[in-house]
């Protein structure tokens, strides 16, 4: 089973082998899942774009995006942070809930003229993209013929 892993940020975790993954994953760190940076970076995006709402704004749709794709990285984390497999897919899947969440916001902001058609089209191209990464590692997480 030599299904390559892109979504590490380490070159030399990249071609990983299912064999080895879970081996790996506890001597590596969380802060090299290409995922988990495109996630944190997202989260940084949005958070420019709210800040500069009003307050209205923020207290409604603002803060519930901000809390939806903050939720994406933290999600990743305390999934990576858990021993068993199955926590670590439990948490990836809260994970990609909070993604799909992101989306509808970023479609509600949008219609209420909080953000251009332009940058929601970025934004939509960036969360199906982290969407990509996170289904590959969802998919990876507990394939090994070592876990139980």
């Amino acid at each position: 089973m030599g299904k390559s892993f892109f979504y590490y940020k380490n070159s030399s975790l990249e071609n990983l082998s299912l064999d080895n993954w879970q081996s790996k994953k506890s001597k590596m760190e969380l802060e090299e899942l290409r995922v988990y940076n495109h996630a944190m970076e997202l989260g940084e995006e949005i958070w420019k774009i709210v800040i500069k709402w009003s307050f209205f704004e923020k207290d409604t749709i603002g803060k519930q995006l901000v809390k939806s794709a903050d939720s994406i990285a933290a999600n990743l984390s305390e999934g990576f942070g858990r021993y068993h497999y199955k926590e670590t897919k439990h948490f990836s899947y809260y994970s990609r809930g909070s993604l799909y969440e992101t989306k509808t916001w970023l479609v509600k902001a949008n219609n209420r003229d909080l953000i251009s058609e332009e940058k929601l089209t970025t934004l939509i191209s960036e969360i199906n993209q982290i969407g990509k990464m996170l289904n590959a590692y969802i998919k990876s997480i507990g394939t090994s013929s070592n876990n139980q």
